[in-house]
């Protein structure tokens, strides 16, 4: 396939990275704002096709993938029309809508190393299966009723934020009980990456694996009273929901 990635920002360049790590049969054309993000691409990547105009990348393109900011979106559409035609156009810019745009896509960082959750809206258009193959070459892919877009754009897009502000939140904890601030994160990160393992192996509702470390009398309930009286879920819940 012959993939163009308008924009290497944060989105693009995560995108762009996990495509290559991926090893699929991707010929990947790239677009940046400076000439200088292009040569550091270019330098890591040397297999890439880099240019700062955006038209003749779409030129070389089978499917694009618009990863520009949001308000971007209409005016990169309308420089790059005349070369969308018999393209996919895919974006992945959140919240932002064109007629042109033939699938609407939310993916997260996580995608450089191949383990985004990402979110294809639902519709008609051929392009929804193109895009729900090629984003499953960085990650996990749920296609979703339009309504629930911008409930995976919280949870996962978003997410992954509030995931890691969770664990800076337990390695400061474990600094101020003496541990170094390299140990702690790591044991933070190992500790939610075995809860995860275990609850995507075993199938168990959260609070059934909970009751597996959850003592009568024991610390661990005093810790979970602990979240509960500074009100924990509800402050989760209104997070996810702040953006909707």
């Amino acid at each position: 396939m012959k993939l163009s990635v308008i924009g290497s920002g944060n989105m693009g360049g995560a995108l762009i990275k996990g495509w290559i790590r991926s090893k699929a049969d991707l010929s990947i054309t790239i677009t940046a704002h400076t000439q200088k993000t292009l040569d550091r691409f270019k330098a890591e990547y040397p297999q890439l096709d880099c240019t700062l105009d955006n038209r003749e990348a779409v030129a070389k393109a089978d499917v694009v993938v618009l990863a520009v900011k949001p308000w971007l979106v209409d005016s990169v559409i309308a420089e790059i029309t005349e070369a969308l035609e018999g393209k996919i156009l895919i974006s992945v810019a959140a919240n932002a809508r064109n007629e042109r745009i033939d699938a609407y896509v939310m993916p997260n960082i996580a995608a450089e190393f191949g383990q985004s959750m990402t979110f294809v809206e639902k519709g008609d258009s051929p392009a929804v299966e193109q895009a729900r193959d090629l984003f499953a070459l960085v990650g996990e892919v749920m296609v979703v009723e339009p309504r629930q877009m911008a409930a995976g754009m919280m949870m996962a897009g978003c997410g992954i934020a509030y995931v890691m502000r969770f664990l800076r939140a337990m390695m400061e904890g474990g600094v101020e009980m003496g541990l170094y601030p390299a140990d702690a994160l790591r044991i933070a990160m190992q500790t939610m990456e075995g809860a995860v393992t275990l609850l995507d192996q075993t199938g168990l509702h959260p609070e059934a694996a909970i009751d597996k470390v959850t003592t009568p009398g024991g610390i661990t309930i005093k810790g979970l009273n602990e979240l509960d009286h500074a009100g924990f879920n509800s402050a989760v819940v209104r997070c996810l929901k702040a953006g909707l």
